[in-house]
């Protein structure tokens, strides 16, 4: 079975985001495993999309930077990436 990493990562973070109806009719969006990921909207699809947005930039800052990023739903982004002998593929 494929797997794509990254993909899987983050579909079931965003499967996890809560979303406010803020008074003033906009929403806000958050992950709570992922500190800091948040993103608001003037619609809920405005916002689930910038929320996706935030979140891809934060998992590429944080790999490129060395941060941990959370494990979620048994996809651990900190490991070191193996390759194969050019040979072998």
């Amino acid at each position: 079975m494929l797997r794509f990493i990254l993909t899987g990562y983050i579909e079931n973070a965003l499967s996890k985001a809560e979303y406010d109806k803020l008074e003033d009719g906009t929403f806000s969006g958050r992950i709570p495993s992922c500190k800091g990921v948040i993103a608001f909207g003037n619609t809920l699809r405005e916002c689930e999309n910038q929320l996706r947005s935030t979140l891809e930039d934060w998992v590429l800052l944080g790999l490129k930077l060395g941060h941990d990023i959370p494990i979620i739903a048994g996809y651990d982004l900190n490991q070191e990436p193996s390759s194969e002998p050019m040979a072998t593929v």
